[in-house]
């Protein structure tokens, strides 16, 4: 009697096991594995791309136009001082930011800033057209030829045709210059050569890179560029909108 007790209960406990197991005789994926499995790879909304505004080209465009450069290239620094109090003027005389040459400016700075980047560094602005009325109230400020041109005669700044800069690192760091930007003294000069080698080898990549693209140097200023082939363009008062935004 035991024995058939017995025998009953393990044909109960097998019938049992094979009404557990799927039809298709595939074993249930474990409930972690599902979640793994299931879930779709999304992006959180902070990091999702945002698309790039369009450069616009140079081309087609007259020499003498104005345009802002970083219209055409995302590969320049800006530090505007004059829209700021940080100028040895201690004024703002800008209404807002903005970097604005005339074309054939652009294409050459564009063309030194592809030299500069191959080298780890690129351009950084402090200044670059200036409209003459500005230049006017720059003269007011300080009416001393010696640190502002007079406004009835101009500055090459008013035609477009020069800039104001200092090289940085791929990073933003700017490369040691010896003194600060519209700093008015012996330290500031190109040929001072009682400095530090690497801050004399900062100017000269500086210079030489300019040069080479049509600028010329004020030797007072180590910031300052003119490009020749904008020397005789007229003195103008564009003015640029700022971003009401």
């Amino acid at each position: 009697m035991r024995i058939l007790l017995l025998l009953l209960l393990i044909l109960s406990c097998k019938q049992a096991k094979e009404t557990a197991v799927p039809s298709n005789n595939v074993p249930e994926v474990p409930t972690a594995e599902k979640k793994i499995t299931q879930q779709e790879p999304t992006l959180p909304p902070d990091n999702k791309e945002i698309p790039q505004k369009k450069l616009k080209s140079l081309e087609g465009l007259a020499d003498t136009t104005f345009v802002r450069l970083a219209d055409f290239s995302n590969d320049f620094a800006y530090d505007m001082r004059y829209a700021t109090e940080n100028n040895f003027l201690k004024a703002k005389v800008y209404d807002c930011a903005e970097c604005y040459t005339r074309v054939r400016t652009a294409k050459a700075l564009l063309a030194a800033n592809m030299d500069f980047l191959k080298k780890g560094v690129k351009i950084k602005f402090y200044d670059c057209y200036r409209p003459n009325s500005v230049q006017y109230k720059m003269w007011a400020i300080v009416p001393n030829p010696q640190y502002v041109a007079n406004p009835v005669k101009g500055s090459i700044h008013n035609k477009g045709g020069a800039v104001d800069i200092t090289l940085v690192d791929l990073d933003g760091k700017e490369l040691d210059m010896g003194t600060d930007f519209d700093f008015f003294g012996k330290r500031a000069y190109h040929d001072n050569m009682d400095l530090p080698q690497q801050l004399l080898d900062n100017r000269k990549l500086l210079k030489e890179t300019m040069e080479a693209h049509g600028f010329w140097s004020i030797r007072t200023e180590w910031w300052h560029y003119n490009l020749s082939a904008g020397s005789n363009a007229k003195i103008a008062n564009f003015k640029w909108e700022c971003d009401k935004n």
